[in-house]
């Protein structure tokens, strides 16, 4: 009698474990966190996260060799650059009270627009799309090699100006006898050491 009631009561108490187990609510820690946020926005802010709609796509990052131009028109960038003609010459500066050198104008001047560039000459080697000189236009980049034309890697660059029936004009920094930022045509000593030109402004 005694095992019998001692058997009665084992499963009684584990009819009333089991019973307020499936009826208390499971516990916050066994949420998840995205759960946790639908419930209460407002922890978003406690936790860091930004929460964006369901229909808002991811940000994307750049793709390599693209670069990030955004609603900005070329007219306005290369305006801006003709604005700055005169601007003397000097050896890794993007200062215009000081002067650019090359890449520190190019530098300068799209980052007027909030638009980051390659600081070096040699990192726009395979930045953009290659365009044909005759298909050259207003705003695109124009790469050349260094003063030692013998040796084949970028080492100067400049923004197209103009383009009449493929006799191109760009704007530069120079290091030569304009001494500062001056256009020159693409010809004779600029077209021996011409690379390329490419275009980074989708719009053109």
């Amino acid at each position: 009698m005694n095992k019998q009631l001692f058997s009665l009561l084992i499963i009684i108490i584990c009819l009333g474990v089991l019973y307020f187990h499936f009826k208390t609510p499971s516990s916050p820690a066994s949420h998840t966190l995205q759960d946790t946020l639908k419930a209460d926005p407002a922890t978003a802010k406690d936790t860091g996260i930004i929460i964006l709609p369901n229909n808002t796509p991811p940000i994307k990052d750049t793709l390599p060799g693209q670069i990030a131009t955004g609603n900005i028109h070329p007219e306005a960038v290369v305006a801006f650059a003709e604005s700055l003609m005169g601007t003397p010459y000097k050896y890794a500066s993007t200062d215009p009270a000081a002067g650019f050198d090359c890449s520190g104008f190019i530098t300068y001047v799209f980052s007027h627009f909030g638009i980051k560039v390659p600081r070096s000459s040699i990192d726009f080697t395979n930045v953009g799309k290659e365009v044909a000189v005759q298909d050259a236009k207003r705003g695109d980049i124009i790469l050349f090699t260094g003063t030692d034309s013998t040796e084949r890697f970028v080492g100067h660059m400049g923004i197209v100006v103009s383009n009449q029936n493929g006799e191109l004009q760009f704007i530069h920094s120079s290091s030569g006898k304009a001494h500062g930022v001056t256009v020159s045509p693409l010809k004779g000593y600029y077209m021996g050491r011409f690379v390329k030109v490419v275009r980074i402004f989708k719009s053109l």
